[in-house]
């Protein structure tokens, strides 16, 4: 059994209005030294396959096919034996 951990966040030239309201929420709470804050998400897959190498070639086509729009979003892949 694998899990793949990923983590989807905005490319940098995507505006992220998500991450500017919780920056502005943590500016207004006084946590001025915060320069910057982007939101992403989160996914895990348990996979069943026989190989690292077979759990990490589906769980990168299940990225790029399902999860992550590549024209905003970019990804972080890792795959570990559970």
């Amino acid at each position: 059994m694998f899990v793949a951990k990923i983590n989807v966040t905005l490319k940098e030239s995507v505006l992220d209005p998500q991450g500017q309201t919780v920056l502005r929420t943590l500016h207004d709470q006084g946590k001025g030294q915060i320069q910057d804050l982007r939101v992403g998400k989160y996914i895990e897959i348990k996979l069943k396959t026989s190989s690292l190498q077979e759990a990490e070639t589906i769980a990168k086509e299940i990225c790029e096919s399902v999860l992550v729009n590549q024209v905003i979003e970019t990804y972080k892949l890792v795959v570990e034996a559970q």
